[in-house]
């Protein structure tokens, strides 16, 4: 069984079991979190929201919160001696998905 999600502006296919990282979310570590399902398979049944399928929820727990790799965001202007360097880390939520359903 599985199902897709929608968490922060990105789907997420996810089983019981998985773990994803969604951007950050304000829940303390070992929280219940709720996601809405818009498509819910089982076995050879597929259930289609529209957008949202009726009456099923995806429950996680929050594992942790964690910062992405780092990226460099580098701007210059040609012959103008203009250069500037920033770096920058995304900050994700760690999420362990327990029930579909």
């Amino acid at each position: 069984m599985y199902a897709v999600i929608k968490a922060g502006g990105t789907q997420f296919k996810v089983a019981v079991g998985d773990t994803i990282y969604v951007d950050k979310l304000q829940a303390a570590d070992n929280a219940s979190v709720e996601f809405d399902a818009l498509l819910v398979a089982d076995g050879d049944k597929i259930t289609v929201g529209s957008p949202l399928v009726e009456g099923v929820k995806v429950t996680g727990k929050v594992v942790r919160q964690v910062k992405g790799k780092k990226i460099i965001v580098f701007r210059y202007k040609a012959k103008k001696n203009v250069r500037v360097k920033n770096g920058h880390r995304q900050p994700y939520t760690q999420v362990e998905i327990t029930a579909i359903g």
